[in-house]
């Protein structure tokens, strides 16, 4: 006999031994013994709990010497999720992280919930895959309020132009803009507007999370048609608003950290090689210098600018500084 390792072992054999009972094959407890591989006192167990949870009409025919339902309409309206399931729907989690403290977080749990009025009144879990072994850690997000998320997507939608106070990362005040509101931005859960400021009469980036007594104006602010978001930001690296050309960055990483490396994808058009010494040499062109410049000093010691000279000095500029900090 085998073993039972979990309840989602037991819930999964009962659900089938109801399915087999609806077929009308008139199941026997030695037969679904056999089966499962229990006993037959296992099975009887079984049996009165889909009676008594499930209100199962089963009744036993001594003419077919087998179990049947004594409705023949009935079943069961339950569905098991298994492990792997239940680890997919674990795993959107940090994908859902990036709407949390916006309205989408509220529309993310209503459309949920609209999908929970379509299933069965009973799910069953396989509970062996809640053991408390994985978790989950996302960076802290800034709130953005409801009204604003609303107000630059109503904007967007109308093509207005908008108003609102923003503070700069470092500002201790508060600004009067005027946008026209292009292309909305979301880099790993923080949300970006972009769009043509009136008061640097530029294309800038302002953090959503920044903005406070967002208003839509009369005025129209159609999207220019040679508009590309591209043009000003690099979708697969960063959102630092830059109208220069790509450059190519090429990096050196030391052998401490060639595995990380060399198992990710950093860039949509990168080259990544081992060297013969195990380090690992890594380009990719990207307008994104000063987003570059964050990125690679979050690995230290452990990597090298090799090109180009610009984000060379800028690396050796901030170094001092740090230095400078600590030497004081």
């Amino acid at each position: 006999m085998a073993k039972e390792r979990s309840s989602g072992i037991k819930n999964r054999r009962q659900m089938e031994i109801a399915e087999i009972i609806q077929s009308g094959r008139y199941p026997n407890s030695r037969t679904l013994a056999k089966h499962f591989e229990v006993t037959p006192l296992t099975i009887k167990r079984d049996i009165e709990y889909l009676r008594n949870f499930y209100s199962a009409p089963i009744e036993y025919d001594h003419n077919h010497h087998g179990y049947y339902y004594t409705d023949e309409t009935f079943f069961i309206k339950s569905f098991i999720l298994s492990e792997g399931e239940v680890f997919c729907m674990s795993v959107i989690q940090p994908l859902l992280e990036n709407y949390r403290n916006t309205p989408l977080e509220q529309t993310i749990g209503g459309i949920f919930n609209k999908l929970c009025e379509f299933m069965p009144n009973e799910v069953s879990v396989d509970t062996s895959f809640f053991s408390g072994n994985v978790s989950f850690i996302s960076d802290p997000l800034a709130k953005i309020s409801e009204e604003i998320f609303n107000t630059l997507f109503k904007a967007l939608k109308l093509a207005r132009r908008i108003s609102f106070e923003y503070k700069n990362l470092s500002d201790s005040e508060y600004s009067f803009r005027e946008v026209d509101p292009y292309h909305i931005v979301c880099q790993k859960g923080s949300w970006y507007l972009l769009g043509l400021c009136h008061k640097n009469n530029d294309v800038r980036i302002f953090s959503l999370s920044r903005m406070r007594r967002v208003k839509i104006d009369e005025e129209e602010a159609p999207l220019p048609k040679d508009f590309s978001v591209k043009k000003y930001i690099d979708l697969s690296f960063g959102a630092w608003v830059s109208t220069k050309d790509p450059v190519l960055i090429e990096l050196e990483f030391s052998k401490s950290i060639n595995t990380l490396i060399m198992e990710r994808q950093w860039h949509d058009d990168q080259i990544l090689k081992q060297n013969e010494d195990g380090s690992v040499y890594l380009a990719f062109k990207s307008n994104q210098i000063q987003t570059a410049i964050h990125w690679i000093m979050s690995f230290g010691s452990a990597v090298k600018v090799l090109n180009p000279p610009e984000l060379v000095d800028l690396i050796k500029a901030e170094s001092r500084k740090m230095v400078e900090i600590y030497n004081a």
